[in-house]
């Protein structure tokens, strides 16, 4: 069994116990390693810190990716404590509610540029401000859906904003590979999380999942983070640059 002991994680995402990040950064302390996990405010801190507490994580600390400050604060504080990093997972993603519900071609070009910045640029900045704590490899992983690569009925502008992120993965991982680095996204099916409730008839995807899917069985966060683990694990350092379905077979299914 791959082992994570003494490896340290970044994880940017948790909202809840209901969360994707959440779901890895369990996965990654139950195989030994080290955590630091973030949240986006004071509105979030009081239903994060529990959970991170309860994980024992060494870092906690405040992380909205359109803050420069908050960023140098946190990679300050991961340099100080741990002087290395080993492992990101970003599990961000943000659109308007306005250009989620609506067409795509009618999207704002504030509103695709914001949801483009959040959900896909932050987390390049994380892996740039990371490659510098990973002198000798390591894992950065963030989370895509199919709708990046198929039309997903009320998916809206983030299609096009995950199938950017995934794209941003392929590069990433090439430029990176020779540092040891690999780069991977995630691609659960649907889950209930509270990013996803923010969708229009999410309800009826999901049972529309569970009935198409060979498994007949929605992912969970816990099968999300079993994965991640593995990806974060050194039997994993030959494998970079994919999208990674953890969705009981309902992505092949036409």
């Amino acid at each position: 069994m791959f082992d994570l002991t003494g490896q340290k994680a970044l994880v940017v995402g948790v909202a809840n116990d209901q969360s994707i990040a959440y779901g890895c950064a369990k996965a990654f302390k139950a195989q030994g390693a080290d955590l630091a996990i973030t949240y986006l405010n004071e509105k979030a801190e009081p239903f994060v810190r529990p959970l991170a507490e309860e994980l024992g994580a060494d870092i906690i600390m405040p992380l909205d990716v359109r803050s420069e400050d908050q960023q140098n604060a946190l990679f300050d504080e991961i340099s100080e404590k741990w002087d290395h990093l080993d492992t990101i997972l970003h599990s961000i993603a943000f659109s308007k509610k306005e250009d989620l519900h609506g067409r795509v071609i009618d999207c704002s070009a504030d509103g695709f540029g914001l949801a483009m910045d959040i959900s896909v640029h932050s987390f390049l900045r994380l892996i740039r401000r990371a490659e510098p704590l990973m002198p000798h490899g390591g894992t950065c992983m963030t989370v895509s859906f199919m709708g990046a690569q198929k039309v997903v009925d009320n998916y809206g502008v983030m299609g096009p904003v995950k199938a950017a992120l995934e794209a941003a993965v392929r590069y990433a991982a090439s430029e990176l590979g020779p540092k040891g680095i690999s780069v991977h996204a995630l691609s659960p099916g649907p889950l209930k999380t509270r990013a996803a409730s923010g969708i229009a008839e999410f309800d009826e995807l999901l049972d529309d999942a569970a009935k198409r899917a060979p498994t007949h069985h929605l992912a969970t966060i816990e099968d999300t983070g079993a994965y991640a683990a593995f990806l974060a694990s050194r039997e994993a350092f030959n494998v970079t640059g994919g999208v990674h379905p953890i969705d009981g077979g309902y992505s092949i299914i036409g």
